[in-house]
């Protein structure tokens, strides 16, 4: 059995949501479908809970009424039977029914849960009705009945793995099934999600749960590039990947994939394939396990980095300063992204402000703090790349003219990151491109 899972894009029209029922038809493999709320649906609904925790009605419900507007136009092309219609039609008011009663209810973090999971809820339900009135055989999964995460918001994967199991074993008379991708329940049985890009993390839980073949994540875009072709002009896909590789890429900006989508298929050893709902003949990415040579093979770049530096000439060589620096970030919950140290300071890297005051307050004791922000983490990745010939020496004469905050070296076989001002990210990528790929 095997994992395909499509993004908003690839199910944001009713002709693309066509072509998706084409795409999981092709073979006889047995399968299950994750998808996606249609493009632009969870922004919607983001602005929908935000303006409620306003309390401002007026335009909650007004964005509401112009979601629901195109939700009806939206089913007008997708079905064309007057009982598909219908079915349809029944889902789309059923769901905002919903929202407008919520117009009357006490905000709070749980209805925003509840709001946020209607685009994924819809989306499965439609394209259900189309596959319904095409005559392909299926089964609607709601996420809801096995996908959870515990108090910690991390996935609960041995539970998740039986209880689909038991799911897939009371339909074996089935070989296509749809399920929501993001949404889940949490610790207290509430609506929950996996975060942003969580349709990617559901799609490799589920390949992790059942062994799955393979885990293809659809989008709109021939595979992994080795640049940023929104930003770069001459880019070209990476056929193969490992699972580190991926990691790296993923975690420091690549957006095709979720960062955490990479540890439950590398865990479970499922192959993950990135592929183009538009092209879906060109071969996109393979990430497995086990990928041979080196070098240099894709750069990434990841937006909105904090450098806070810690400068103390008597502190800094003392038994456990560095623990008790650590100690404010884990206190807060902050991920550490880059460090550097040097014989009077350590300088480290944020991508959160959340609790910025904070933390400033807390290692002030330690030494005179510095705060940059508005700074980018450019990554080069490839499969040993620190111990490569030469690529240090392609990397630094390619960037000779771009200002270097922080560089982080060694640190890992698969990456070489660069921190630098964010209005140089274009021509540092540029750059990069031309000296170190080669194109």
């Amino acid at each position: 059995m095997k994992i395909m899972k499509f993004g908003g894009t690839s199910v944001g029209k009713p002709e693309r949501m066509h072509q998706v029922a084409q795409l999981i038809t092709k073979d006889a493999e047995p399968k299950i479908v994750v998808l996606s709320a249609l493009s632009g649906t969870t922004n919607a609904l983001v602005a929908i809970s935000d303006s409620l925790a306003h309390s401002d009605r007026e335009a909650a419900k007004r964005k509401i009424d112009e979601l629901e507007a195109h939700y009806r136009n939206f089913v007008k092309e997708l079905v064309h039977s007057e009982a598909s219609l219908l079915k349809a039609n029944a889902i789309v008011t059923e769901h905002f029914e919903f929202l407008n009663i919520i117009l009357k209810i006490s905000f709070s973090d749980a209805l925003n849960k509840d709001i946020l999971a209607q685009g994924e809820l819809m989306s499965t339900k439609l394209f259900c009705v189309y596959l319904e009135e095409n005559g392909i055989d299926h089964l609607l999964l709601p996420a809801l009945e096995f996908m959870s995460i515990d108090a910690n918001e991390e996935p609960q994967v041995g539970s998740i793995k039986v209880k689909l199991s038991q799911l897939l074993q009371q339909n074996t008379n089935k070989k296509l099934f749809v399920t929501q991708g993001y949404i889940c329940r949490n610790a207290r049985g509430e609506v929950d999600n996996l975060k942003r890009g969580g349709s990617d993390y559901t799609a490799s839980l589920i390949a992790a749960a059942i062994n799955a073949s393979v885990c293809e994540i659809w989008t709109d875009i021939d595979g992994m590039h080795n640049n940023d072709p929104r930003i770069v002009d001459k880019t070209v896909p990476v056929e193969l990947l490992s699972f580190d590789e991926a990691a790296e890429l993923a975690y420091f900006g690549a957006k095709i994939l979720h960062p955490a989508c990479i540890w439950p298929a590398q865990h479970y050893n499922v192959p993950v394939k990135l592929l183009n709902t538009m092209q879906p003949d060109a071969k996109g990415t393979t990430i497995q396990g086990d990928v041979k040579g080196n070098g240099a093979k894709a750069v990434a770049a990841k937006d909105g980095i904090i450098a806070i530096k810690i400068k103390s000439s008597r502190m800094l060589l003392a038994y456990g300063f560095l623990r008790k620096i650590f100690e404010v970030f884990e206190k807060y919950r902050t991920s550490i992204d880059m460090i550097t140290t040097s014989e009077v300071a350590v300088s480290v890297t944020i991508d959160s402000d959340t609790n910025l005051d904070a933390i400033i307050q807390e290692l002030e004791p330690f030494g005179n703090v510095e705060i940059d922000k508005d700074q980018t983490i450019v990554s080069i990745v490839g499969n040993d790349i620190a111990q490569t010939p030469d690529v240090m020496k392609k990397v630094f004469e390619s960037i000779s003219s771009i200002p270097l905050r922080m560089v982080s070296y060694g640190g890992s076989n698969n990456n070489i990151s660069l921190l630098i001002p964010a209005s140089h990210k274009k021509e540092t990528l540029q750059l990069i491109n031309k000296g170190v790929f080669g194109l």
